[in-house]
């Protein structure tokens, strides 16, 4: 299905410098502000006090914000778990307090918001929870990265896998800087959505990349600029209406999900605007400045390369 067909080549690769030295830059402001002002971790990695509560009707998230708020805490995560009576809140370690004094003074004030809340749960996360946290999460990311290489190399060639990974990497950075230079609430959602951003964007650039494969096939007398070009702009209408309805879908629950989405949805669209942006200019770039060529997907056959064959330079 296509919205529209380009008839001429957009000449992408013309402006990739100009473009790719933009990334650079957005990227080293990324890792300066990750470097300078770190992330703003959520009480996962940190430690705090998990407090959970029950209501005889369905619980007014909302109202019960308000009450947290009051207590001065910022940004705290609350949620429903398991019912809609059921509310999850998580209490950032606050200095002068026990963990035990932080749930009861929360626990006193969403009594006199409501009687007829009960204490269902209260635990202590220690900081050393958040440590395995952390080091789980690197783990997961170097994996998906590790699996996003092998997978690529071993589909098209290393110089691809090169490029993917580039991208990938450029992407994932970028919403850790966003993150850092806004201060915003990094949590296991976040990370989550992180993850995600690195299967969605290397989606983007393995259909690129069969495109250049598929126009070196049928193109033989294109440079790989051309080819590049050809590839790219030929899958533009493909690439609106799947980013374009994944995006619509992300807005929504940016729009509409409340603060326990927000910042999962946040950082899905920041990856996706710029898993688009980095499958184009990015990886596609940087395969053609590694040297990308015809050969590189398809093998020459031995007729090519027998001089003594009247049929040389035919290929199968």
């Amino acid at each position: 299905m296509e919205f529209f067909r380009i008839r001429r080549d957009i000449p992408f690769m013309r402006h990739a410098i100009v473009l790719n030295a933009i990334s650079f830059i957005t990227f080293l402001l990324a890792v300066f502000f990750l470097v300078t002002r770190g992330l703003h971790l959520s009480v996962e990695f940190t430690g705090g006090t998990v407090v959970e509560v029950a209501y005889e009707q369905p619980a007014d998230l909302g109202a019960v914000r308000r009450v947290v708020e009051d207590l001065g805490y910022l940004e705290v995560p609350v949620q429903n778990f398991g019912s809609s009576r059921d509310v999850l809140l998580r209490l950032p370690v606050q200095q002068g307090q026990t963990s035990g004094q932080q749930a009861e003074a929360l626990f006193a004030a969403l009594k006199a918001q409501n009687p007829a809340v009960a204490l269902s749960r209260t635990e202590f996360v220690g900081p050393q929870v958040g440590e395995e946290l952390v080091h789980n999460g690197l783990i997961a990311l170097g994996l998906v990265i590790l699996g996003i290489i092998i997978y690529l190399s071993l589909r098209f060639e290393w110089k691809y896998a090169v490029s993917a990974i580039i991208a990938n990497l450029h992407d994932v950075v970028i919403i850790l800087g966003f993150f850092a230079f806004f201060q915003w609430e990094f949590s296991l959602a976040v990370l989550a959505a992180t993850l995600a951003v690195l299967g969605y964007s290397v989606n983007e650039s393995v259909v690129i990349f069969d495109r250049i494969r598929e126009t070196f096939r049928r193109q033989r007398k294109m440079t790989p600029e051309q080819v590049i070009d050809h590839a790219i702009t030929s899958t533009i209408s493909r690439t609106i209406i799947t980013h374009g309805s994944t995006q619509i879908m992300v807005l929504s629950m940016l729009l509409f999900g409340g603060p326990t989405l927000f910042y999962f949805s946040l950082a899905l669209t920041i990856g996706i605007c710029f898993g688009i942006y980095s499958s184009v200019f990015v990886a596609a770039a940087m395969a053609l400045w590694l040297g990308v060529k015809r050969e590189d997907l398809i093998k020459p056959t031995k007729s090519e390369g027998d001089p003594d064959d009247p049929n040389a330079g035919a290929v199968v």
